[in-house]
């Protein structure tokens, strides 16, 4: 299992062992769980560059609720989505625990506020039982499953299908 790691040099988290994640055991996948909400949340640790502290960010006129602006890391400019917004999880708070993941998705470069970041898991396919249909707020259709470990249930997301998805109008408006 990969830790998370804290980078001195830029206040952000790692996920350490990355590169050691492409060559994971055949028999499992490693996902990054995050919450939102009493929820957790998985997706494929692959896509995920760096997590940061939530900082302030730069809004865009007209832009969805839930694209909260975009902020300038290293020089690319990097749009940020706020997934409580975007799924409905009611009054948005940003605390010490509110952080960024920041992805790699078709290329480019997105930012994702979440509640927080738990661990990194390594999932058989044993553990992973298809997406049900969850209605409008989540369809399955960006849902690769449901992991189960030690009791608990993540809802694994297809994160790249989502960040893509026309209704975030994310890749085309604000990455460049």
């Amino acid at each position: 299992m990969a830790e998370l790691q804290v980078s001195n040099t830029n206040n952000a988290l790692v996920a350490g062992g990355r590169r050691d994640a492409q060559q994971a055991d055949a028999n499992g996948q490693e996902f990054l769980v995050f919450t939102l909400g009493a929820e957790e949340y998985g997706i494929d640790i692959l896509k995920v560059q760096e997590i940061r502290g939530y900082d302030s960010v730069t809004r865009i006129a007209n832009a969805p609720e839930f694209i909260k602006g975009v902020i300038n890391l290293r020089g690319i400019i990097v749009p940020i989505v706020d997934m409580r917004i975007k799924f409905h999880l009611g009054r948005v708070e940003y605390d010490h625990q509110t952080v960024v993941i920041i992805l790699n998705v078709a290329h480019r470069v997105v930012g994702m506020v979440v509640d927080g970041v738990s661990d990194v898991l390594t999932l058989t396919p044993d553990q992973i039982m298809p997406a049900p249909e969850f209605g409008a707020t989540l369809t399955a259709e960006y849902l690769t499953g449901l992991g189960t470990v030690d009791g608990r249930m993540l809802i694994l997301m297809d994160i790249e299908k989502l960040m893509t998805s026309k209704e975030m109008a994310l890749m085309d408006s604000f990455a460049g």
